[in-house]
C-alpha cells in the first residue's frame, strides 16, 4: 500500500505546472518597465503579469497596437526574451497549419486549440530587431507558433501548450 501510495506521488510530481496572474506595474523589473516605456511607441492597455513555472520565473507585459494583441516577454532580470501576437489559424500558411493539425490529431484523442501565438524569440537577432519583426508581423524562418490547447489522453482532459516551428514540426510541450 505504501508503495503504490508513493508511486502516485512520484508520478504526479512530473507534470509540469504553470500559473500566469496579474501583478502591479510597481512588481514588474525594472529595466523591462524603462524598455516599454522608452522604446514601445502606440501601445494601449499595458497590463502586466507574472509568470511561474516550477523552476522559472518569466515576466510578460500584454498590450494592443494595431487592434492586434502582443505580449513582450522578459526573464528575472528584464532582459528581452521573445515577442508575442495572438493570431487565428488563417494567419498561418496552409501547410504548416496541416501539419500542425496532423500532429494534434494524432496525439490526443480529442483535442481543443484555446489560444495560437505567432512567436518571435529573442534568439540571434537584437532586441530592436525582434520588436520591429513582431510589429511588421513578418513570416520569418525563426518564428514559433505556441498552441494552447485542451487535449484528452489517456488520464483525461489536461491543458498542454505545444511549441511548433516555422515549418510546423513539433519542437516541445
Amino acid at each position: 500500500m505504501v508503495l503504490f501510495l508513493m508511486f502516485g506521488i512520484l508520478a504526479s510530481a512530473q507534470k509540469k505546472y504553470e500559473r500566469e496572474y496579474r501583478i502591479k506595474r510597481s512588481q514588474f523589473p525594472e529595466s523591462a518597465l524603462a524598455y516599454i516605456e522608452n522604446d514601445l511607441k502606440d501601445v494601449r492597455r499595458i497590463r502586466y503579469y507574472k509568470e511561474v513555472d516550477g523552476d522559472k520565473t518569466s515576466y510578460t507585459a500584454k498590450f494592443k497596437r494595431d487592434r492586434l494583441k502582443y505580449g513582450i516577454e522578459f526573464d528575472e532580470e528584464g532582459q528581452l526574451v521573445a515577442m508575442e501576437i495572438l493570431i487565428k489559424p488563417i494567419d498561418i500558411p496552409d501547410d504548416v497549419y496541416d501539419k500542425i493539425t496532423f500532429y494534434l490529431d494524432n496525439n490526443y484523442n480529442k483535442h481543443r486549440v484555446l489560444k495560437i501565438q505567432q512567436q518571435y524569440p529573442l534568439g540571434e537577432e537584437n532586441t530592436e530587431k525582434t520588436v520591429k519583426n513582431a510589429f511588421q508581423n513578418l513570416m520569418l524562418p525563426y518564428i514559433k507558433y505556441v498552441f494552447a490547447v485542451k487535449g484528452k489522453k489517456e488520464s483525461g482532459f489536461e491543458q498542454y501548450e505545444c511549441i511548433f516551428d516555422a515549418e510546423g514540426q513539433f519542437e516541445m510541450m
